[in-house]
């Protein structure tokens, strides 16, 4: 069985929920932003009560279009004082969300679980270090430093696939390995360095993968992260991101009856419920479907 942490994921479990909590003032949706104590405080508790399984921190933004990158020490102050916080108030298993193996370390030292990279492990060299000292459950994104051509559904379960290999080297078990098909992070070009270049159209490429995330699989769980994201603003022509809810839940419910096994939203309790609905409409005999208690 696959788990994230101390949680079932994937096969017959039902579908999961993981909480954005940023710490970054830069993140693009501004909503999910928590600074102070209380806020941050106040969010945990409030996931938690909404259904939430996860609560993944994250301390610098990856946005593509944005420039957001911050020294490893401010990201570190970030998520320990977050960590530390979420963790008097809550018992769920906290993600972090980073690509440096030091902002990981520090983050594993205070009892973190899960290692979300939006890298794939492939930005930080010094990373499987950390891998091999503390193994964590993993949550490995399609990353590539070079330009990416050809169907891009193929080349997203490659690059899924070289990360897989990076991680088993590194001696973590298969079953703590969950695969996120990076939606919003493949661009033309892009301010940050966190995102992977393409030559064709990013929308067509987002949408291929959602409809086709059964094939990249590969027997891991699969996480799908489109909360508010640029692809929906670009279709329905919303700006603003906090406008992008119903959109946001209409492709988390074409995620899960596409494979999806955790979706991981800004809105824990419309996503939860939206979970529920789609799971039941599936009538998906191999997964339990979520009940309403």
């Amino acid at each position: 069985m696959h788990k994230l942490g101390s949680i079932g994921v994937g096969g017959t479990n039902p579908v999961r929920i993981m909480g954005i909590l940023n710490t970054s003032p830069e993140s693009f949706y501004k909503k999910s932003i928590m600074t102070s104590k209380q806020a941050i405080t106040n969010t945990a508790i409030q996931m938690e009560k909404q259904g939430a399984n996860f609560i993944d921190i994250g301390g610098m933004s990856t946005a593509p279009y944005l420039r957001t990158k911050v020294t490893e020490k401010e990201e570190i102050r970030r998520i320990s004082s977050a960590i530390k916080i979420v963790q008097r108030v809550s018992n769920l298993p906290i993600s972090i969300d980073t690509c440096r193996s030091q902002v990981a370390k520090t983050a594993l030292e205070l009892g973190v679980e899960i290692v979300n990279d939006i890298s794939g492990l492939k930005f930080d060299k010094k990373m499987v270090e950390v891998l091999e000292k503390f193994h964590p459950s993993l949550i490995l994104c399609a990353y590539s430093k070079t330009l990416v051509s050809g169907n891009l559904v193929t080349k997203t379960k490659e690059l899924l696939k070289q990360s897989v290999k990076i991680a088993r080297d590194s001696n973590i078990s298969k079953n703590k390995i969950v695969l996120d098909p990076a939606i919003g992070f493949f661009r033309k070009s892009g301010s940050s360095q966190f995102f992977t270049k393409i030559k064709t159209d990013w929308v067509q490429r987002d949408l291929s993968v959602i409809q086709n995330l059964k094939k990249i699989k590969m027997n891991h769980p699969i996480l799908v992260s489109v909360s508010n994201k640029s692809f929906i603003g670009k279709i329905l022509k919303i700006e603003n991101p906090e406008d992008r809810l119903y959109g946001s839940l209409a492709a988390e419910v074409i995620s899960i009856l596409n494979g999806a096994d955790i979706i991981r939203t800004h809105n824990v309790e419309q996503s939860r419920q939206a979970a529920i609905l789609a799971q039941n409409l599936a009538q998906n005999k191999s997964r339990k479907a979520y009940n309403t208690s």
